[in-house]
């Protein structure tokens, strides 16, 4: 039976579900809701998580999956390097040890964009024989027994499209957060890490990831901004990320005293230093979804890629997209088109000053003035 948007709870409650998201850290986080409408839903099913290596973390000590297993996707991406003898070995042992596990549903967070996608897709949701498949449908989901209308980047928020498709197996929940959780031994380290530091805290994170580049803002640029937070705004200011987002050179360029935390973080140790922030700045990366789900107040900056599909997602915390409204921009996960590379002027991501971001960063921390600093518990 194949029903399209439309709710729709089975007649029997699933025992097992595999939730699959093999994408990047904020893909992962952007998933946790509907992780967490599933677990309310389904108290009694076994749910556990196919995710990429480096997504792992995400979930390590989450509550949200009973099992996290790894399965390195990126080595699938293109069709030469999937039929690779040792690939091809590998992606024949992963389907034979998930149907072992006899699955009652596979839910599947992906848009169906490219045609080797949805080769991959439809044979690891086929080769595992759940009665229930369920996902996003854009014409392509010939595999799928359930299945939301998927009407492309931007239509829906990339949390709403998760929570859609779980919702057409009768999950819901009231919280309609991301969530991440950090260990306790997280929480001890990001404790001492700013001991001492006087108040407002601003973390500053000059990277993107690494899929896409184009979505940075000028390392100088940072530098500036983070000497000016903590001349006019009293803030101390913490640098993170790695040393590919070029953390070092923004403190080089700095004139005023900073903590550099390049390379020094796990994502655990990084979730509990975010939480006990004032203020996460930053362009779209997995890094701004983590500061999101840690509910630290936070600037993002947008060029290239879509906010309506990947802008932060903070019901419960402040936060502000700053973008130029060019006619070209976003140009990236727009519709069904994918496009990681912008284009070489990127006008989109230059055209924002130091001086609107730094207004918007110190009228965010003035909203907090005042108030104690803590954040939920979780």
């Amino acid at each position: 039976m194949r029903i399209e948007g439309k709710s729709y709870a089975p007649h029997n409650l699933p025992r097992a579900i595999l939730v699959v998201k093999l994408s990047d850290i904020g893909d992962v986080l952007t998933a946790t809701p509907a992780l967490r409408a599933l677990r309310v839903s389904f108290p009694e099913a076994k749910i556990d998580a196919l995710v990429p290596p480096g997504s792992a973390p995400v979930l390590a000590n989450s509550p949200l999956a009973d099992e996290v297993i790894v399965f390195n996707k990126f080595a699938y991406d293109h069709p030469g390097e999937a039929l690779k003898p040792a690939n091809l070995l590998a992606a024949l042992r992963l389907g034979r040890e998930l149907r072992h596990r006899h699955y009652d549903a596979i839910v599947l967070l992906h848009h169906l964009t490219t045609w080797w996608g949805v080769v991959k897709y439809a044979a690891l949701a086929l080769t595992l024989g759940a009665p229930i498949r369920a996902g996003l449908d854009n014409g392509r989901g010939f595999f799928l027994t359930h299945s939301v209308p998927d009407k492309g980047f931007g239509y829906r928020h990339e949390v709403e499209y998760c929570l859609d498709v779980v919702r057409i197996l009768g999950a819901e929940s009231e919280g309609q957060e991301m969530e991440f959780y950090p260990s306790d031994e997280d929480e001890r380290w990001a404790e001492k890490a700013l001991r001492g530091l006087k108040r407002p805290i601003v973390a500053i994170h000059p990277g993107s990831g690494g899929y896409s580049p184009a979505r940075r803002w000028d390392l100088e640029r940072f530098a500036e901004l983070g000497d000016r937070l903590a001349f006019e705004g009293g803030a101390s200011i913490v640098l993170i990320g790695t040393k590919a987002d070029g953390v070092s050179k923004v403190a080089r360029l700095m004139h005023h005293p900073h903590i550099n935390l390049e390379g020094r973080t796990s994502l655990g140790q990084l979730g509990a230093l975010l939480k006990r922030c004032d203020l996460f700045v930053g362009a779209d990366s997995g890094v701004m979804h983590l500061a999101a789900a840690m509910r630290t107040p936070l600037i993002a900056l947008f060029g290239p890629t879509n906010p309506d599909a990947w802008g932060p997602w903070t019901p419960y915390s402040p936060s502000q997209v700053i973008r130029i409204p060019l006619p070209c921009s976003p140009c990236s996960y727009v519709g069904f088109t994918l496009n990681r590379r912008g284009c070489p002027a990127r006008e989109c991501m230059k055209g924002i000053s130091v001086e609107r971001v730094l207004k918007a960063s110190l009228a965010l921390l003035s909203r907090g003035a005042g108030k104690e600093h803590q954040r939920p518990r979780r």
